[in-house]
């Protein structure tokens, strides 16, 4: 069967190793910005994930010829009014890691009581081709956040991004159980679905 080139719109490894997971057993051979090799970036100017799932996918699209697909995911927390929403990856400063995000956001929830820890983390996926935009999917996964990390596994937020259900944090769950339930997961199952059906 002829392989479809899939580009993922990312230079996130974490995203791309759970991509490349999910969807392994379809016709897709697949690539990401790193091998498209552009000067130039799209912005990420967006005032909600699906804004900037959008932009980034039509954005690429059009120096692609096959799929792009570009996704905007993040973590919203009530007790700070939705942040650090669309500044996710750079709550803590433009050149911010994953631990600096991490500490800020600890230590800005350091005095709020456990009932009003609620979070959530958010996935927002589009689909594109030669501009043109296929599908558009969102998701996410309800918690609370922890008052110190737990486990090593994950990226981003996962150790302190507590799932109840689980009674364990993001961190704490393998890669499997991490897909079964995430934000990201359960984006990707509705879109391993619908590219089943497209791609045949």
């Amino acid at each position: 069967m002829t392989k479809t080139n899939l580009l993922l719109a990312t230079t996130n490894k974490g995203k791309i190793k759970e991509f490349e997971t999910r969807l392994k057993s379809l016709p897709l051979f697949l690539s990401s910005l790193q091998e498209l090799r552009l000067s130039h970036v799209f912005p990420e100017e967006g005032q909600t994930f699906l804004e900037n799932a959008r932009g980034k996918s039509v954005y690429y699209s059009r120096f692609w010829d096959g799929l792009t697909l570009a996704e905007d995911s993040g973590l919203e927390i009530d007790a700070l009014d939705g942040a650090p929403g669309v500044y996710s990856s750079r709550f803590a400063g433009p050149a911010a890691g994953d631990e600096d995000n991490i500490q800020k956001v600890l230590r800005l929830m350091d005095r709020i009581p456990a009932e009003k820890r609620a979070a959530r983390f958010v996935s927002c996926m589009v689909l594109s081709s030669r501009g043109k935009i296929i599908k558009e999917i969102q998701e996410n996964a309800k918690g609370l956040i922890a008052v110190q990390k737990k486990g090593r596994g994950g990226f981003g937020y996962d150790p302190i991004f507590f799932f109840p259900p689980l009674k364990k944090t993001f961190a704490e769950l393998s890669p499997e159980e991490k897909n079964a339930v995430s934000h990201r997961g359960r984006a990707m199952e509705v879109l391993h679905t619908f590219l089943l059906d497209y791609l045949s």
